[in-house]
């Protein structure tokens, strides 16, 4: 167990992840980190990007939506607005939310939100390719 630290990640609907894991890539707000065990305490904000997790099977992406990362030498805590593991992910929806924004962010009106369009396409965005990471690893 020495060479593994639990990674959590939690939803306000549910609970994504949670497994032992032997490291954990993420971007925070002030940049990447690699996370392995022992690491030292940590609390940063994170930003909307795919959390990179090594397993013994191998590396996997999880589509993650900002929030919040904590980390203590055993375990990882992710308190993210929303995630998901790549097989969960409706590429249709996520390209249809992809050119919504695109659409929106096209139309300049008072009417638009733009900062929201931005942040509803950098979703959509991480959502696709942690959907087609997968995609290609399973070939």
């Amino acid at each position: 167990m020495a060479n593994k630290i639990r990674l959590d990640i939690v939803t306000p609907e549910r609970i994504v992840f949670s497994e032992d894991v032997n490291m954990v890539i993420a971007r925070a707000t002030d940049g990447d980190i690699g996370i392995l065990p022992g690491h030292a305490p940590l609390v940063a904000g994170m930003a909307v990007w795919p959390l990179r997790v090594l397993q013994d099977e191998g590396e996997r992406q999880i589509s993650v939506c900002g929030g919040f990362i904590e980390v203590r030498p055993d375990k990882v805590t992710i308190l993210a607005s929303c995630a998901e593991l790549p097989e969960e992910i409706d590429v249709k929806r996520a390209e249809a939310a992809r050119t919504r924004a695109e659409n929106r962010l096209r139309d300049i009106s008072p009417d638009i939100d733009m900062a929201r369009a931005e942040a509803a396409l950098q979703r959509a965005i991480i959502r696709l390719r942690v959907a087609e990471t997968t995609k290609i690893r399973d070939i």
